[in-house]
């Protein structure tokens, strides 16, 4: 071997030990970013902006599977804007995750079994800082897509153009030809080469916008199979069946893997040597759309193992996102279920996540609830943290209370609703549609637990009480827990003998109005509407003459004008 030949030999080692040190470097500051990120974010509220695309993409891996089970609607789910509780958890860091964590909180559960596996996983990673570092750093490989979940990068593949791949291969032996040809007729081998390497490059372009889309998609598959293979190392005894799992699901992608190089990239950005030279390599011989339709072929009829290896990873994903929501609030239980002939209520010290320094309210019932009082006064708010927290209770088996029993319950709201444009529904209309689906769902039997905000406040008064009324009557049975809230007292006189009342209310003090947030028995007795008026400096004779309005009418129970 001459000194040219060791010469040679050298620079190449040289070149390919100093790549190989700075891949390590880069590997190794990426792995410390993301665990002072992890670290930084435990328990804490997690600081993301979410565009409305993005949002809607996440929902589609729970829409999916709607069919499935009991699903929070969207009336409800809109109502107690669950959108926000998602985003206060959301810890998850990966697309599997917080598709998974999202579909978790609209799919409750009705097996004990099911809350006791999600308890036992959050359980552990909250008290196994070690072991949770670990798994997430490896979550973190499948990383968030952006734009897309990757639920819909998956549903994507199904829609995949085939393109005849005898074009590609007949582009690549010509290719192939013309360099054989070189050292035979240099000139002929050439004008060969020049001709091939146009005309490629114009195939590899044109290809290039009709796939990318899906390149990705084998790219998310690809993460996620070589991350559910790398959870089998982790020796995890807690995630044992979660792991088993994913490494049967996930030996059945090892010819779709095989040779995936060159189709994808494990990086956003290709800057390296190697990666100019595959590049070349892909545009000259095509080597990445032979390959693709191979993959593609390999992947066909495959989709229901990628869901399964998505739903296990982002089961773990989103228990470790549990397990951090807990550790942000002040205080919570796991739910008592109980059952019996009649539907109960009892929870302790409740408040509202999301709310700075709530005021914490308790109650106990077996039958309806009227809550009356005036406006802002917490009569919704209240309302809305009786359905979260059954939600909660039944999804990832976190009551936000010191204490929560309950039959497992079917969940459903009618609060803020608007008139439909698109459809050209007036508010009344919208109303009573959404009234009527709880009605439905109340007839068939199982326990519901349904929260009715103004009972049909679309409508004139007369008509509002009386059908109200009836409503309500309608809705007092053994297995429904109605909560509603109304302004019209005549309800808690009318339904007193089936509605427990209870009201929220207010003090003016100093020109000022003052309220505790704490809930009280009985009914309201106390009106301050005309009051507030008068402490907003509205016209003295408006506020008179209201006054005088309001005392005729009680005593002679007809209005007059003043």
């Amino acid at each position: 071997m001459n000194v040219t030949t060791m010469v040679s030999i050298g620079i190449l080692a040289a070149v390919f030990i100093g790549a190989g040190i700075t891949i390590w470097r880069e590997n190794r500051k990426k792995k410390k970013f993301f665990l002072r990120f992890i670290r930084k974010n435990w328990g804490k509220v997690p600081n993301r902006e979410y565009t409305y695309e993005a949002f809607e993409s996440i929902s589609h891996f729970a829409r999916r599977r709607e069919d499935r089970g009991f699903f929070i609607d969207d009336i409800t789910w809109n109502d107690l804007d669950m959108d926000r509780i998602f985003m206060l958890m959301n810890q998850t860091v990966s697309s599997c995750g917080e598709d998974y964590l999202y579909y978790t909180l609209r799919s409750p559960e009705f097996d004990r079994a099911a809350l006791e596996e999600k308890h036992r996983l959050a359980d552990y990673f909250a008290s196994h800082t070690e072991e949770r570092e670990q798994v997430q750093i490896l979550l973190g490989h499948v990383g968030k897509t952006a734009g897309m979940s990757v639920s819909d990068y998956i549903y994507q593949l199904q829609n995949v153009p085939r393109q005849p791949v005898f074009k590609y291969i007949a582009a690549a032996l010509f290719s192939l030809v013309s360099i054989v040809m070189i050292p035979i007729q240099p000139m002929v081998g050439v004008l060969m080469i020049l001709v091939a390497m146009m005309m490629n490059m114009v195939i590899f372009i044109k290809t290039k916008g009709d796939t990318e889309m899906y390149l990705n998609c084998f790219q998310c598959v690809l993460n996620i199979v070589k991350v559910s293979e790398e959870f089998g190392k982790l020796n995890l005894p807690v995630i044992a069946e979660y792991t088993k799992k994913m490494k049967e699901t996930g030996s059945k992608f090892k010819n779709f893997r095989r040779g995936s190089f060159l189709v994808t990239t494990n990086g956003a950005v290709s800057t390296g040597f190697d990666d100019a030279i595959l590049s070349y390599l892909k545009m000259l011989f095509h080597l990445d759309m032979i390959k693709f339709d191979h993959m593609l072929r390999e992947i066909e009829g495959k989709q229901e193992y990628i869901e399964i290896l998505m739903e296990q990873i982002g089961a773990v994903d989103s228990a470790i996102a549990i397990a951090s929501f807990r550790e942000y609030l002040p205080y919570y239980c796991r739910a008592q279920w109980t059952g019996g002939d009649r539907a109960a209520l009892e929870v302790h010290d409740l408040y509202h996540p999301i709310l700075d320094n709530p005021v914490a309210n308790s109650i106990s019932v077996n039958g309806g609830v009227l809550v009356t009082g005036s406006n802002a006064s917490g009569k919704s708010t209240f309302l809305k943290n009786i359905a979260i927290n059954s939600i909660l209770a039944q999804t990832i088996d976190t009551a936000v209370a010191t204490s929560y029993k309950a039959p497992f319950l079917k969940i459903m709201t009618s609060m803020a609703l608007t008139d439909s444009l698109e459809n050209g529904e007036s508010y009344y209309i919208v109303e009573i549609k959404s009234l009527k689906r709880i009605l439905d769902e109340a007839a068939k039997g199982a326990p519901l637990l349904c929260i009715i905000d103004e009972v049909l406040r679309g409508t004139n008064t007369i008509e509002r009480i009386s059908a109200s009324s009836q409503i309500l009557k309608q809705l007092y049975a053994p297995q429904v827990l109605c909560f509603a809230a109304t302004h019209d007292i005549e309800l808690s006189y009318l339904l007193e003998h089936d509605y427990e009342n209870y009201h929220f209310e207010e003090e003016v003090r100093d020109g000022q109005v003052l309220f505790s947030y704490e809930l009280k028995h009985d009914r309201a007795s106390t009106r301050n509407a005309i009051k507030l008026l008068e402490i907003m400096d509205y016209p003295k004779n408006v506020v008179e003459q209201a006054r005088a309005q309001a005392a005729d009418f009680e005593e002679n129970g007809v209005w007059t004008l003043c």
